[in-house]
């Protein structure tokens, strides 16, 4: 039955949305049942208030914060009153003074959360050596220098050292940013303070890290509680505080004025008086005493450690994968080397350099420059142009190869206010009374609530009855009485006085169907039909208020819900979600660029099915059912009408699974972790998923072998957040959400997801058309060299000539950064895969090496009966020829582009030209002898023109056959080049 939320009578415009009802496992680390009291906590705080154990707050200063006073929290084997707890507090109803506030801010610090402390530059650099490509090529760096090539070494720590900068300096510019984030959106309470003893207490909003323990605050709906609190006065008070305990629903809070041993042995979130920091208030208003903040408080000891963690994301494992094959030819290439030599040449360690030099030339020193520029480039360009941070330069490259998206289904395919689709009597009639009445209740439950906070329902009611005719209407009623909505009763009632019926109130009440049938004068079979005809509506895709009224005589007395008795049923109000403008759109292009959107919300599965169908998804429809799972034969999407429950077999178990495109959690929790990866890879919507449901999902779907990024913006997000490859919030997300995030979006919208996907894409593409080229290039250059190193009587290059052309090629590798990827890169996911690229390197790296051993016999023919210095002059032919291979290769191995794309000019074709001019020219300036190298006869430029126009043939055959062999793209690509030219 889908109906009002538990919660829906919270967020009021800037508050948090209580709504979410749902559970989660606590933070890691924290135990529900633990006491407050040691580790965790310490006495420095407020005379008589704290244990000595406790540690330090983080504050803004490094300052600590308090723990809660002796006996607030449990295990202290006293639970103090109100009056006491204010006593040890030293504080009072009427709030601290302002002096004694200052006070304790400075000896106590800010209530903040212990965030991440400002890495500082050494530390942020000497963390980029963890690299694995930038370690390999320190190891590199330090072997060279063993062997006294210290050319070769000097270049490569100066790579490594440059790598790390870039890399700091940018992930350094995305901390501020994150920074002026929080500044942004700093959070208010309202607290009662004096200006002195005698003065008058004042109530005045200020900012939430400038409350000090025994500051006395308002809460009300839809507000954050700011720390650890002890309530002194409430009124219906329930908070949700599922992000600490796994409870999805909301739980009531009143003062303790009277001890009660009771609740000493019982938990922290089970004592009424307590609430904590990270909880909302869902209803109701209260007054409360703050009792521990900053570091000192639950949610911080809880968001602390081992929350942040996460497993290795996707850039991780591509580039492990990738590192762990260089390491093994590396490790592989140097004994190599000495063996052969000496076995056929009878040469020792003094071909060490050379076989250090060898080694050192098959790896892509330039990689961690590449990858740092490439992605710093675009983490800059999606700042300047979308407004989007990115605080971890690696998941610039995981939203490039993200696969499958997870996001909520409200705010981001939705918009967050719902619109009213109908009003109807019991007969399912059309009737405009439903609607009037049901705007009197919620105009007067606002106008008469101590701290108005209407939720979305409420504001949908309001402006289907201003548009319409029930607005007129409700003019002439005036309001006596509210019985503010809660979680416990699920309705909402006003007393309201109507014209011409004086001595006469009516009740009006609207809510869950259910609870408001409870509360009709109806007989069974009436009321199993009214359930009936909600069921049907529920499911498909509405929400639903029934409206229910009576007439009492005029009192003075209070209402109490003990009078929401004997009502006479109206009708039902329908509601519908409305798409959000450009999910629609946005949708289509993230289906053709490969990724798969997976939508997990808390929501009936009827109202997601069709919010997802209004958007073009494309849930398949019928029904289906299956044996074996545990579960209901309809759980997962099989009671719904609209979807389809198809069956599956669990890949563990063998058994039969019943699901579809629309899954609940009834059905999530019947599955093994194996049995839920293969039912996430089809299903489409998760329905009444908790957090703890989502990050499930998540790490289910990652452990299928799939890029997951999850888009969310609440606390309740946090565990689905850490478990995403790439974690995704808008920039007014709750501030862990934001800590939590790799990705700050400026606003929550698919678009916005959209331009963040191509830009991973773009550098993503630009790092593997590097390590494709290079890695090929390499190749070939070093089967190339062992091969003439075993065959000629001198070594085939000396290590200054293999520096110098490592020097040449690396400095054009740079461009590589600066490219504008091939269309196709920009259509699918973007994996760095290291079997693909040892299939790659080893089919061009063999052509390559044919190339270069085709040079040899052209130096052999040209230099056959040249004067001269014949060692020299074949050092100054391969030279030349492998600048000449590495241009063309730049050139002709940008594999996946259209002739007008490969025609096109840009800095990688300007590169490939000086690389080449150098290649030619280099020997035949004064440089040349200093190198080894003598000028050559012209015989073997043309000698050398053939060889090459044979080499360019036989590439790009090589490249067309790759081509079909591993399509780029498919034709839906068309239309995303159109757009993204439109871009």
């Amino acid at each position: 039955m889908n109906s009002v939320p538990e919660g829906s009578a919270a967020a009021g415009p800037g508050r948090a949305d209580p709504g979410a009802s749902a559970s989660v496992t606590p933070f890691p680390g924290v135990d529900a049942s633990a006491p407050a009291s040691g580790p965790g906590f310490r006495s420095e705080s407020v005379p008589g208030a704290v244990p000595e154990s406790a540690p330090r707050a983080v504050g803004g200063a490094g300052s600590g914060s308090p723990g809660p006073p002796a006996g607030a929290g449990p295990g202290t084997g006293q639970v103090k009153t109100s009056l006491e707890i204010l006593r040890s507090l030293d504080s009072g109803p009427r709030g601290l003074v302002e002096a004694r506030a200052e006070e304790r801010l400075a000896r106590f610090g800010e209530n903040v959360l212990p965030a991440w402390r400002p890495v500082p530059w050494p530390r942020r650099f000497v963390r980029s050596l963890r690299d694995p490509f930038t370690s390999v090529l320190l190891c590199l760096g330090l072997v060279s220098a063993v062997v006294s090539a210290w050319g070769t070494a000097c270049v490569i720590l100066a790579l490594v050292a440059v790598s790390c900068l870039l890399r700091s300096a940018e992930e350094h510019r995305a901390d501020r940013s994150t920074a002026d984030l929080r500044d942004l959106v700093a959070t208010t309470a309202t607290v009662v303070r004096r200006a002195s003893p005698d003065a008058v207490p004042l109530e005045r909003e200020v900012p939430v890290a400038d409350l000090v323990p025994g500051d006395v605050i308002r809460l009300g709906p839809g507000d954050l509680v700011p720390a650890d609190v002890q309530v002194l006065r409430a009124g219906g008070l329930t908070v949700h505080q599922s992000a600490l305990t796994g409870e999805s629903a909301p739980v009531a809070k009143h003062p303790l004025d009277t001890p009660d041993p009771s609740l000493a042995a019982a938990g922290p979130f089970a004592q009424p008086q307590l609430c904590f920091q990270g909880s909302s208030v869902t209803s109701g208003s209260g007054t409360a005493v703050i009792v521990a903040t900053g570091g000192a408080t639950r949610f911080a000891a809880a968001h602390d450690g081992r929350a942040r963690q996460r497993g290795a994301s996707a850039f991780d494992r591509s580039v492990q994968g990738i590192s762990w094959t260089l390491i093994r030819f590396m490790l592989l290439t140097p004994p190599l080397v000495l063996m052969a030599n000496a076995a056929l040449r009878g040469r020792g360690l003094e071909t060490l350099p050379f076989a250090v030099a060898v080694a050192v030339g098959l790896t892509p020193e330039m990689l961690p420059v590449i990858v740092t520029t490439a992605l710093a480039r675009g983490a800059a360009r999606l700042a300047r142009t979308s407004g989007v941070i990115v605080k971890r330069l690696p998941a610039l490259h995981d939203l490039g190869a993200v696969d499958v998206l997870c996001l909520d289904k409200t705010g981001t395919l939705t918009e967050d206010r719902p619109v009213v689709a109908a009003a109807v009597d019991g007969a399912d009639r059309p009737d405009p009374e439903v609607l009037r009445w049901a705007a009197l209740s919620a105009l007067w439950t606002l106008q008469l609530a101590e701290l108005p906070a209407p939720d979305a329902l409420d504001e949908a009611v309001l402006d289907a009855a201003e548009e319409g005719e029930a607005w007129g209407a409700c003019a002439g009623y005036e309001g006596v009485a509210a019985l503010p909505f809660d979680p416990v009763r699920r309705v909402a009632t006003a007393v309201v006085r109507r014209p011409g019926r004086l001595g006469v109130h009516t009740l009006v009440t609207k809510g869950a169907v259910e609870a408001v049938l409870e509360r009709c004068v109806l007989d069974g079979d009436e009321r199993e039909r009214l359930l009936a005809l909600a069921d049907r509506k529920a499911e498909s895709g509405l929400r639903l208020l029934a409206v229910a009224r009576a007439d009492r005589p005029a009192r003075p007395g209070a209402y109490t819900p003990a009078d929401e008795r004997g009502l006479n049923f109206v009708g039902l109000v329908a509601l519908r979600d409305v798409p959000a403008p450009s999910a629609a759109e946005a949708l289509g292009v993230l289906a053709r660029r490969g990724v798969t959107v997976k939508v997990l919300t808390g929501d009936h599965p009827g109202t997601a099915a069709r919010a997802c169908a209004d958007l073009g998804l494309g849930l398949r429809t019928g029904t289906g059912t299956g044996a074996g799972s545990g579960a209901d034969p309809g759980a997962g999407s099989g009671a719904e009408p609209g979807t389809d429950a198809g069956v599956g077999s669990g890949a563990d178990t063998g058994r039969t699974i019943p699901y579809g495109d629309v899954v609940t959690a009834e059905l999530v929790d019947t599955l093994s972790d194996a049995e839920l990866a293969r039912v996430a890879d089809r299903a489409t919507v998760f329905a009444r998923c908790t957090p703890e449901h989502k990050a499930r999902i998540v790490s289910a779907l990652r452990a299928a072998g799939h890029t997951t990024g999850f888009l969310g913006d609440g606390v309740n997000d946090l565990p689905a957040l850490h478990a995403a490859d790439v974690g995704i919030c808008p920039r007014n997300a709750v501030d862990v959400a934001r800590e939590a995030a790799d990705v700050v979006l400026a606003e929550k919208d698919l678009t916005a997801v959209d331009r963040a996907v191509l830009a991973g894409r773009h550098s993503s593409g630009n790092i593997a058309t590097y390590l494709r080229i290079t890695l090929s290039s390499n190749l070939g250059n070093v089967i190339a060299m062992l091969t003439a190193g075993l065959m000629l009587p001198f070594l085939p290059m000396l290590p200054a000539q293999v520096l110098v052309q490592n020097l040449c090629f690396d400095a054009a590798q740079l461009a590589f950064a600066f490219d504008r990827p091939a269309a196709s890169a920009l259509r699918r996911p973007a994996v760095l895969r290291s079997r693909d690229f040892l299939r790659f390197i080893t089919g061009f790296g063999l052509l390559n090496a044919a190339a270069d051993l085709a040079t040899f016999g052209v130096l052999a023919l040209a230099l056959h009966n040249a004067a001269g210095d014949g060692e020299a002059a074949f050092h100054a032919g391969w030279f030349t020829e492998n600048l000449l291979t590495q241009a063309l290769v730049m050139v002709l191995l940008r594999t996946g582009r259209s002739a007008a794309e490969r025609r096109a000019g840009g800095p990688l074709r300007a590169a490939a030209a000086g690389l080449a001019v150098t290649g030619v020219l280099l020997p035949l300036t004064p440089v040349g002898p200093l190198l080894g190298m003598s000028a050559l006869p012209p015989l073997y430029y043309l000698l050398l023109g053939s060889v090459l126009g044979l080499y360019a043939v036989g590439l790009t055959a090589a490249r067309r056959r790759y081509e079909r062999r591993h399509p780029a793209g498919d034709e839906s690509g068309r239309g995303l080049r159109k757009a993204d030219a439109e871009r």
